[in-house]
């Protein structure tokens, strides 16, 4: 099917659990489209120089700001001359999120949620060690829209915004092979990280479900993601990933119990070995989770000596 669309799909290792992204080349009728890049290390640089030698790159279109699909695209758009498409929200956020002024926040904000100093400064440092591997940002040239046609491989597709994982995730969508590149929004065998990361959209949980919904009306058939491998049927799959919402939902309110702080409840929902870099990512969808809760009146949340606390109503 990849062929068929004219989409040559580049899987990129990653130094994570989560081994590896898989990002795209597409061929046009003045040059090649790239969709995301990987992390800015030397194994990417080998990996582009080698799929893109001799290749005209006329555009790099990133699907949003996470390091996995954002962090090479500077070093890409220097080598290359590409323009860069993405969305405003997520650009913002790609040139905020490692700036010394919000990690300089970032500590505050786990000390509020109740995480042990040692932990929380941990958790800074390993933000910290990210800044090489996104730097240099691209220049954005282009900011999508929702709803342009933009062209990839043999065909054109529509961009649908689906906030959420970011808040400026992108996908793209094409009505005549009912085919959907899903970036992080769906994916086939884990759920999609949903994070509160103590900046932008302050229910990220109830935009990533209500994006589900939205995608769910196109009846989608052939979806291909940025991390596993592509597959049919988008409902059936976002079906099994608001079910495993609901439940996660009914855990949070149960680990809550008699009042909890966040780190109380992630450390009950999340009873088995982290690395620093994944409890990063489970304190933020811990959060997520508690926020929804809070924003739909289920709980609510008092500051108490310096740190929020959750109760049930």
């Amino acid at each position: 099917m990849l062929k068929e669309l004219g989409i040559t799909p580049i899987r990129v290792e990653l130094p994570f659990r989560l081994n590896h992204v898989n990002c795209f080349m597409a061929e046009g009728e003045n040059g090649w489209t790239v969709i995301d890049s990987g992390l800015n290390n030397p194994y990417t640089t080998q990996l582009w120089d080698e799929k893109l030698q001799g290749k005209t790159v006329t555009d790099l279109y990133l699907t949003h700001y996470h390091p996995d699909h954002f962090g090479h695209s500077g070093t890409l758009q220097q080598k290359t001359g590409a323009r860069v498409s993405m969305s405003k929200i997520d650009a913002d956020a790609g040139y905020n999120a490692w700036t010394d002024e919000f990690l300089g926040s970032i500590h505050s904000y786990y000390q509020a949620s109740g995480i042990p100093e040692e932990i929380g400064t941990q958790m800074v440092q390993n933000t910290v060690e990210f800044i090489p591997l996104v730097t240099p940002h691209p220049k954005i040239d282009h900011y999508f829209i929702e709803g342009e046609k933009v062209p990839i491989g043999r065909f054109d597709y529509e961009v649908i915004f689906a906030p959420g994982h970011s808040d400026g995730m992108v996908c793209f969508y094409n009505a005549e092979k009912n085919v959907l590149l899903s970036a992080d929004h769906i994916l086939p065998r884990i759920t999609p990280n949903i994070s509160y990361w103590f900046h932008g959209n302050d229910n990220p949980l109830k935009s990533y479900l209500t994006s589900l919904e939205k995608i769910k009306k196109l009846d989608i058939d052939f979806v291909v993601p940025s991390h596993g491998k592509p597959f049919h049927g988008a409902n059936q799959r976002i079906d099994e990933i608001i079910k495993h919402h609901d439940t996660r939902l009914a855990e949070t309110m149960k680990a809550i119990g008699q009042g909890a702080t966040v780190y109380e409840v992630f450390n009950r929902l999340f009873q088995f070995e982290l690395t620093i870099h994944e409890v990063r990512f489970a304190v933020g969808e811990t959060l997520a989770h508690l926020e929804y809760l809070r924003h739909k009146g289920n709980c609510q949340r008092e500051m108490q000596n310096g740190v929020w606390h959750y109760t049930i109503n």
